[in-house]
């Protein structure tokens, strides 16, 4: 069984919120990946600011699988060249 660990990380002030997911692969690549989401709270909403950790940190994880896909993509295109004779 393999297990991977992702951290989100916030920075925040009363109007904006900046969330980084980062995952290390645990093989011997040692990958990092990182994904970016934000979040902007509408000046005539109150000030909540669990919401935009939730908002923030959800586009960071979907950024973060982008991330995953293309470099999943990547390693896939990398290893079937190697095999190909004709390469």
């Amino acid at each position: 069984m393999t297990t991977w660990n992702i951290e989100l990380s916030f920075l925040e002030d009363t109007d904006y919120t900046q969330a980084i997911a980062t995952l290390r692969t645990p093989d011997e690549r040692r990958k990092e990946l990182r994904g970016l989401g934000q979040a902007r709270r509408n000046p005539e909403d109150r000030s909540v600011p669990a919401i935009g950790e939730e908002v923030a940190g959800a586009r960071a994880l979907s950024s973060l699988a982008h991330e995953l896909l293309n470099y999943a993509a990547d390693e896939i295109e990398k290893n079937v060249l190697r095999d190909d004779p004709l390469m």
